[in-house]
């Protein structure tokens, strides 16, 4: 029997357990490693899926916690959750910028496309609330990217690329 493995990418996040204890809650094996796990241990994990953690830096800054582009080119779905957002999008040829205002804290999202391919936000009300704490943004996405949701403040709270299995979202869920 093939057991699904969801790699949790730790850039530093402080919900990175909760995420990996939501995974496992859907009885998908999990395991949470560093960014700096080489590109090579990651292909012989034979994974479901990569999720990509939040995390306090800022990723277009000199030594910031960073990935190869290749990661994003394994055919393995990623979602990057902020700063894992924010970094996938930096990689991929998108822009992050630091905000004007910094969101924390509950927040109403405006979903503009809940059936994009996979449904990433399928079911999920055209407004809804989540959890924000972020002062970079994503401010352009990177090519190939459709803009799936937005706040008042931020132009980009998800973004997808359905084609490659890769998703972006500055909130925490």
């Amino acid at each position: 029997m093939t057991q699904e493995k969801i790699l949790v990418l730790d850039f530093g996040g402080q919900y990175n357990q909760l995420v990996a204890r939501r995974v496992r809650e859907c009885n998908v094996y999990c395991e949470i490693a560093s960014y700096k796990t080489p590109i090579e241990k990651i292909k012989e994990m034979k994974l479901k899926g990569i999720i990509l953690t939040g995390g306090p830096n800022s990723c277009y800054e000199e030594g910031a916690p960073t990935y190869s582009k290749e990661l994003f080119e394994l055919g393995i779905p990623v979602l990057g959750l902020c700063y894992g957002a924010q970094l996938m999008s930096h990689v991929l040829g998108g822009k992050v910028e630091r905000a004007a205002n910094r969101e924390y804290g509950k927040t109403k999202v405006y979903v503009d496309d809940a059936t994009y391919k996979n449904g990433l936000f399928e079911g999920v009300p055209a407004e809804t609330v989540v959890w924000m704490s972020h002062f970079d943004y994503i401010s352009k996405i990177a090519p190939g990217f459709k803009i799936l949701a937005h706040t008042d403040n931020c132009p980009v709270a998800a973004a997808g690329n359905s084609e490659k299995g890769l998703y972006a979202i500055q909130f925490h869920p």
